[in-house]
């Protein structure tokens, strides 16, 4: 059986593109034929698809680095073939991080997400040809690959949460309403990882979540208080089961507030989500010990339904309430968030860095292009120098204090830069 896995760091490389060819039209009868390079092949993508399918992220504990295929290399005017899209498949739920910022949320089955991007293929010959330049020989190489680096952590899409104290009887619950068959025992951390389960009430059918106890300190993240807290974030109801007679021999009343001031301490709009009450193990109390504590958490909730996982007593009226509370929430107004695409790139930056004994540009613009040059080819490294020079890279490194002969180091490589040149 695999574990439950819900975080993990992983790199991910794309393919780099394929190299474009200098290549020249030789055909019999035909004199002055022109150049016909054509370009390479574009590198594979990664791509992320939240698929239902998928329950953990533990094919990331097994392997935590994917590399697409490359595309392949031009031959004369016959174009290189694209590499295939790397998909790779995930739990929906994935929010996916980059340098502590969010870079994907897959809360949709099918959702796709390119996580690094293929290299497009150099370009041939062909597209270097002007009024002046007539039989180019410049041909570039395919764009490098990416790499990134991620975190991805798993939020699991439950309609219904349910939250307590360590053994209040959650795994029970879910238990006798759904077909989850959670790991169930008398000790605290009975749940050390989320249990999910298909209700059906009615006609009706909803997803609920058996979550792992909750304790005092959790939103600091004691106990296993953030895994649980950032699972019950996208519920839309909470249930709150209560246990009247805690194996701790604690005060019921005060165990439910210290649930609540977690949740506040978390989040204040998680604590403001719509709540109902469950009080547990009322076959072991007295009915009238049982209305005395029905009557006190009224007045904090309306909906309070004394049950019995152990016997289902009373877990009808509770889900019918769950159902219809459901109901409400999903009638309410959706706030819808537009993610226009850019209208246009944004204009990459570079800069000249003086170090000790060179001048180094950045810029991982400039620094592409380099790579993408055939630097064994006058004519191509003529090109680029005349593509620096109309960025003003020229006259930078010159107002930097570049003179002739000194060491210019773009990426990996090394120039020597000349005056006037």
């Amino acid at each position: 059986m695999s574990q439950f896995i819900d975080e993990v760091n992983v790199s991910f490389t794309s393919g780099k593109g394929g190299r474009g060819s200098a290549s020249f039209h030789r055909e019999k009868h035909v004199p002055r034929g022109g150049p016909n390079g054509s370009d390479g092949g574009r590198g594979g993508n990664i791509v992320l698809i939240a698929d239902r399918g998928v329950r953990t992220l533990y094919q990331f504990m097994l392997r935590d680095h994917y590399e697409a295929d490359n595309g392949t290399d031009s031959h004369g005017n016959k174009h290189g073939k694209d590499a295939e899209i790397l998909m790779i498949h995930v739990p929906i739920g994935t929010i996916v991080t980059e340098e502590d910022e969010v870079i994907a949320d897959l809360s949709t089955d099918g959702m796709q997400f390119v996580v690094a991007k293929g290299g497009r293929g150099g370009r041939g010959n062909l597209h270097f040809t002007n009024s002046v330049r007539q039989s180019p020989t410049i041909a570039e190489k395919g764009e490098p690959a990416e790499t990134v680096q991620v975190k991805m952590e798993l939020k699991l899409l439950a309609d219904v949460g349910l939250i307590g104290l360590p053994n209040a009887g959650k795994s029970t619950l879910i238990s006798a309403c759904s077909a989850a068959r959670p790991k169930i025992g008398a000790y605290p951390f009975t749940t050390i990882t989320p249990n999910l389960g298909v209700v059906l009430v009615g006609m009706k059918t909803f997803v609920m979540a058996d979550m792992p106890g909750l304790i005092e300190g959790a939103s600091q993240g004691v106990g296993l208080g953030h895994q649980f807290l950032k699972h019950v974030e996208r519920t839309k109801v909470l249930v709150h089961i209560v246990d009247l007679f805690p194996i701790d021999g604690s005060d019921p009343i005060e165990n439910y507030k210290t649930i609540q001031s977690e949740l506040r301490l978390y989040s204040e709009d998680l604590a403001a989500r719509p709540c109902v009450i469950a009080l547990n193990k009322t076959d072991l109390a007295k009915p009238e010990d049982v209305e005395v504590m029905v009557e006190f958490f009224k007045e904090i909730v309306p909906e309070v339904f004394p049950i019995s996982g152990v016997t289902g007593q009373g877990i009808q009226p509770l889900l019918f309430a769950v159902a219809k509370c459901l109901e409400e929430e999903e009638a309410k107004p959706q706030a819808i968030v537009l993610r226009p695409e850019p209208v246009e790139r944004i204009r990459e930056t570079w800069s000249v860095e003086v170090e000790e004994d060179e001048y180094v540009v950045v810029g991982k613009g400039i620094t592409r292009m380099v790579e993408m040059t055939n630097l064994g080819n006058n004519e191509s490294v003529r090109y680029l120098h005349r593509r620096l020079q109309r960025m003003g890279v020229i006259d930078k490194l010159r107002e930097s204090g570049a003179e002739d002969g000194d060491a210019v180091r773009i990426g990996d490589w090394a120039f020597a830069f000349v005056e006037g040149g």
